[in-house]
C-alpha cells in the first residue's frame, strides 16, 4: 500500500534535502511543507522527484504545517500518512515498521524513551511528565507523547482536526482521536539528539500544552 510522508520544515537548509531524499527510500512520495523559512531551505528540494513543496508566506508553526501536508496527502488519496521531522532526529529507515504497525492500531507514534542516554535532561524529565498526564487525559498509554515521528490511517486524519498552531497541536491531536476512539500504538526507536538548537521553546510549549488538557 503506497505510503506518504510528510515533512514541515522551517529554517533546515543543513538537512532538508537529506531527510526528504532518504524519506523517498521508504515512502512513495514526501510532503514537504516550508513553514515560512527565511534561509531558502526550500530550494533545496523544489526539484526533487515525488516531492510536493508547499511554501507558507509565514511561520504560522508545526501544528499548522502539518495540518497543510495532511489535507494534501488525504487529496492525492493516501491511506497512509507518516509524519516525520526535518532536522534528522527521525530516521526514515523505520517508515516501513510504523506503516506495517498501522494495520494493528489507528495511530502509530515512536516511543524514543527505551534509550535515554543522548536525551537531554530536560526533555527527557518534561516527556515522561506530559506523556503520564497525556495517558490520564486519554485513557491510554501514551509512551512518549513528544515524539514527532508518527504514522496514522487517512481515515483518521479525515476526522480529527486540530485548532492549535504550534507544537501543542500534536497532544491535541492525540486527545481528539483518543475521544473518537482510536487506537494508539507505538515502535521503539533510537533516540538521536544533535548539537542544532531545538525549535521548540519550552515555557511557550508547556503552556500549549496545559491549555489542551484543559480545553480538550
Amino acid at each position: 500500500m503506497s505510503v506518504c510522508a510528510v515533512i514541515p520544515f522551517y529554517n533546515e537548509i543543513e538537512t532538508i534535502k537529506s531527510i526528504v531524499q532518504n524519506s523517498l527510500k521508504f515512502a512513495n512520495f514526501v510532503i514537504a511543507v516550508n513553514d515560512g523559512s527565511t534561509d531558502n531551505s526550500e530550494n533545496k528540494i523544489a526539484t526533487l522527484k515525488d516531492v510536493v513543496l508547499i511554501n507558507q508566506k509565514e511561520n504560522l508553526g508545526k501544528g499548522k504545517a502539518l495540518q497543510v501536508g495532511f489535507e494534501k496527502a488525504l487529496s492525492l488519496k493516501f491511506k497512509k500518512i507518516i509524519s516525520l521531522d526535518a532536522d534528522l532526529q527521525h530516521d526514515p529507515k523505520f517508515i516501513p515498521a510504523i506503516s506495517n504497525e498501522l494495520e494493528k492500531f489507528d495511530i502509530v507514534i515512536g516511543n524514543r524513551l527505551k534509550n535515554l542516554k543522548s536525551m537531554p535532561l530536560q526533555r527527557r524529565l518534561s516527556n515522561k511528565l506530559t506523556s503520564r498526564l497525556l495517558s490520564l487525559k486519554t485513557g491510554q498509554q501514551i509512551l512518549d507523547s513528544q515524539c514527532g515521528f508518527r504514522g496514522f490511517n487517512s481515515f483518521v486524519i479525515e476526522s480529527v482536526k486540530t485548532t492549535y498552531s504550534g507544537f501543542e497541536a500534536e497532544s491535541e491531536f492525540l486527545v481528539l482521536a483518543a475521544k473518537k476512539g482510536f487506537k494508539i500504538g507505538f515502535i521503539d526507536i533510537p533516540t538521536v539528539y544533535t548539537d542544532r538548537k531545538s525549535k521548540m521553546r519550552p515555557l511557550k510549549t508547556i503552556f500549549g500544552f496545559l491549555k489542551v488538557l484543559i480545553n480538550k
